[in-house]
């Protein structure tokens, strides 16, 4: 017997287990939907304690369980609706040294960037200050910054506040960390490591190696001792195209031992959080006109435009396909989630109450660019940018920052922040708020992502779904019985198209419903791959154009001077199943749900209503809050 075999063995056996302990009597049918979020800095991560987070993971947790806690630049911050789990993720790299930097009684307040950090009190004088600290994010100094007793000790800190907080069947915990990983010029290749349960003795950072194959296989070596652990990879936006790559890390061609290695350590990916949305970019899906979705085109920290082609997931299902009929299996068959990446220790899901994400540096409408500066702030944010940008550019590891572009708005701050946006969450279908049930939910990719609001998706693909099961008091418990939910495998059958069911349902806090739609892509008889959008559902039960396969428009509409909208239109939920009309046998294919809302307020322009200004002309002035599933593929 083959090692793979053997991990793959014993993996399952972890699953089973897992699944006994945490509910046996439960059914498949009985899962819940749940939303969390699993990507929050706190004042441990040097990026957030520079930019003014005075937060820990105790305030991060109390957050997220509805209670109130203050933003760096003092105003409250409360959840509409609390969550129900949530991971702290600081970036383990330097993991507690900023803070410890700032107490003048320990030796590391005496290395010289400190006194640079500590004197850093404006916007832009803490953007000069996170500069500084390129050359050792970089790794192209002697690293006389690091101490390991620092590191360990902000470790045990967030390891404990996780058992703290964690309330089986109320509130789940998860200890994890950001894997900050990059090419050569910090091409964005980070992810996020979630424990199951426990923690090893220290995190694995980019100082002992940025190849993230060598984080998998140390998970790998976590795993074989009991303690499992998934990776999730987010900001794939900003990778410049090595996120989903054809190639290696280091340019090695992709095996099937690859494969095995990355799906058996990143089975989820984070597709939207404030840095912008990884589902896909106009130009690579020309025929889609949602396509352009909260687009943040640089890579990060820079102004260098980040290469389309690997950079994001729908175009990464093609790739994974074709690297599956090469023989090379699929290393791009993740499923979903969403995330807000928050530097301040609390997301802001809602763009009615949208507080920035990196701390002082974005915390009001005119550092974010979506209000009017004076003559004055003008010229001190000028002066900024171009100091910060000649700071990057003395940093061999970082000297490709790019040029800002002409600013189209000049009485506007131009900041790449004013592409960022209030997202996302993460949801699970799990049996109950426990571990191991949302954890076993993210291995199996039952999950799916919103860019804020809690809309709910059930996605499910079989053979045999007759439309009498949206009628049927146990739609859930047939289509379980009868097909695979989203996250699964779909073996093709001779009976001709599968069937897929639908289901969406609105977030009550939120608004109406406008259309249901199934993304399709997949790979035909000579190896080209392909993609289309079909709308499965519309508002107010119109049908579809049989020729555009598109919704006929529903007249929802926003009044963005009072940021008031239709109340007319929209739906509810939407529950229908859907046949392929392009369905070819012998084709495998990947499916996944997209829903979208009706229009509302972006939070630009309800920065702008506050301020009682119009809204930066150069902005989106409404957005279509949405939701993923993960896929369903279709295999041969």
């Amino acid at each position: 017997m083959t090692e793979k075999y053997i991990r793959t063995f014993a993996l399952g056996l972890l699953t089973l287990l897992a699944a006994t302990v945490s509910g046996a009597s439960a059914e498949p049918s009985d899962r819940q939907a749940y939303f969390g979020e699993t990507h929050v800095h706190t004042k441990l991560s040097f990026d957030a304690f520079i930019f003014g987070n005075r937060n820990g993971p105790d305030e991060a947790y109390r957050f997220a369980k509805g209670e109130t806690i203050l933003h760096p630049a003092g105003f409250e911050m409360k959840l509409r609706v609390p969550l129900d789990f949530q991971a702290v993720t600081d970036h383990a790299m330097y993991l507690g040294m900023v803070p410890a930097m700032f107490d003048t009684s320990t030796q590391a307040s005496q290395h010289p960037v400190a006194t640079e950090l500590r004197d850093a009190e404006s916007p832009g004088a803490r953007r000069l200050a996170f500069a500084s600290m390129m050359p050792y994010l970089g790794q192209i100094v002697e690293d006389d910054l690091l101490d390991m007793d620092i590191v360990r000790s902000a470790w045990q800190e967030i390891v404990a506040a996780s058992e703290r907080y964690n309330e089986p069947g109320k509130f789940t915990t998860f200890t994890g960390y950001e894997y900050t990983s990059s090419q050569e010029n910090f091409e964005n290749l980070h992810r996020n490591v979630i424990f199951a349960d426990g923690a090893p003795d220290e995190p694995y950072s980019r100082l002992i190696s940025r190849n993230p194959e060598n984080l998998w296989r140390w998970m790998d070596s976590l795993r074989d001792k009991g303690m499992d652990s998934i990776a999730i990879p987010h900001n794939s936006n900003g990778s410049d195209g090595f996120m989903f790559s054809n190639q290696t890390y280091d340019g090695n061609e992709i095996t099937q031992a690859y494969t095995d290695l990355r799906m058996r350590n990143e089975p989820i990916v984070e597709i939207t959080q404030v840095k912008g949305t990884s589902e896909t970019h106009p130009l690579l899906s020309p025929r889609d006109e949602f396509a352009a979705f909260e687009i943040m085109p640089y890579q990060i920290a820079t102004w260098t435009p980040s290469r389309l082609n690997g950079s994001y997931v729908r175009q990464a299902y093609l790739r994974g396909l074709a690297l599956q009929r090469a023989g090379a299996g699929n290393p791009y068959k993740f499923g979903l989630i969403g995330a807000s990446d928050t530097h301040v220790g609390a997301g802001a899901f809602d763009e009615d109450n949208y507080w920035s994400k990196i701390g002082i540096v974005d915390s009001t409408g005119k550092l974010r660019g979506s209000v009017p500066l004076t003559w004055s702030e003008r010229l001190d944010a000028q002066i900024s940018r171009v100091a910060n940008m000649f700071v990057m550019s003395q940093v061999p590891a970082a000297a490709d920052v790019g040029v800002a572009p002409a600013n189209p708005a000049p009485q506007y701050s131009h900041q790449q922040w004013s592409t960022w946006g209030a997202s996302g969450l993460a949801g699970v279908w799990a049996e109950e708020n426990t571990r191991e049930s949302i954890f076993a939910a993210m291995r199996r990719k039952e999950t799916f992502a919103t860019s804020g609001p809690r809309m709910r998706v059930r996605f499910f693909g079989g053979y045999g779904f007759g439309d009498d099961i949206l009628d049927s008091a146990n739609m859930v418990a047939e289509a379980y019985s009868g097909g695979v939910p989203m996250g699964g495998e779909l073996t093709a059958q001779s009976a001709g198209s599968p069937e897929f069911l639908v289901w969406v349902t609105r977030d009550p806090g939120s608004n109406s419903l406008q259309r249901a739609q199934i993304v399709k892509g997949w790979i035909d008889g000579e190896g080209e791959t392909h993609e289309a959008v079909f709308d499965v559902a519309c508002a107010g039960g119109a049908e579809t154009d049989p020729e555009t396969q598109r919704c006929p428009p529903n007249n929802a509409a926003v009044d963005v001077a009072t940021c008031e909208t239709s109340a007319d239109t929209g739906a509810d939920e939407f529950r229908t199943v859907w046949r392929d009309p392009t369905y070819v046998a012998g084709q495998n294919a990947a499916y996944y749900v997209r829903a979208l809302e009706n229009p509302t307020c972006r939070w630009s322009s309800w920065d702008a209503l506050r301020a009682g200004t119009p809204p930066n002309p150069v902005l989106p002035a409404v957005i279509q809050e949405r939701v993923w599933s993960s896929p369903i593929w279709l295999e041969n």
